[in-house]
């Protein structure tokens, strides 16, 4: 009998032990959101390619270094509501299950901005129900605890732009045009928006009729809703 409670007693120590890790890893997303509005962060595709020796490109830059019209256009083809939501958005999943982005096949809006960014910061890629599970409170989360300025700068400087591991636009800008994201302009702009979430398979360098009539559908999006991006401008 008392053999059995000492075999127990391991297994037992080491389940508490496993719950603990668990919900260590759990929590630690949460307790390092806040710091993030300070400090820039690496997202886990990148921390994947250091640690199978793949190339990693990035230069942070702040949203005043990056040309206005690259978070607006990134607002109109991923998430119009960004500036009003609060890190989710339900009715956006429910309508991207309806429509494609004007029948040509490119289905936006399942994810906002911000969930984009508490994926690419703390989760992984694909389709996944626990992944998605996770991904809703830390996005109410990150809302929180980040102006929505600060989430569209870090978005920006850890999305991936191009083929060979440039991430953020500052790499992404340099790789398709040979200059840095504040110079970009409109039609550059639109074209970079283009391409995610898949930069391997599309390219801004060198843009394929995909891109181009997504490129032309963004474009004509930020001439028409100029404003969708005011909560990133700086209170005067």
């Amino acid at each position: 009998m008392s053999s059995k409670r000492q075999t127990r007693h391991p297994i037992r120590r080491f389940a508490i032990w496993c719950v603990g890790v668990i919900a260590l890893l759990l929590f630690l997303p949460y307790a390092i959101a806040p710091l993030y509005r300070f400090i820039n962060p690496v997202s886990t595709p990148m921390v994947w390619r250091w640690l199978t020796g793949q190339r990693v490109e990035r230069v942070v830059v702040p949203l005043r270094r990056i040309a206005p019209a690259l978070p607006l256009t990134v607002i109109l083809a991923e998430d119009a509501g960004f500036c009003r939501n609060y890190g989710i958005d339900p009715s956006a999943i429910r309508e991207a299950l309806h429509q494609s982005d004007d029948a040509i096949g490119d289905v936006r809006g399942a994810s906002t901005i911000t969930q984009q960014t508490a994926k690419n910061l703390f989760l992984w890629s694909g389709r996944s129900i626990v992944r998605k599970a996770l991904e809703i409170p830390l996005s109410l989360w990150l809302n929180l605890v980040l102006p929505k300025r600060r989430i569209m700068e870090i978005y920006l400087n850890i999305a991936e732009w191009g083929p060979n591991g440039e991430f953020g636009a500052e790499a992404g800008s340099r790789w398709a045009f040979g200059k840095p994201a504040r110079e970009l302009g409109p039609n550059q702009a639109a074209e970079l928006t283009a391409i995610l979430p898949n930069p391997v398979l599309r390219s801004a360098r060198t843009p394929g009729p995909v891109v181009r009539q997504l490129a032309a559908i963004y474009r004509q999006r930020a001439v028409t809703y100029p404003t969708h991006d005011a909560c990133l401008r700086p209170a005067h």
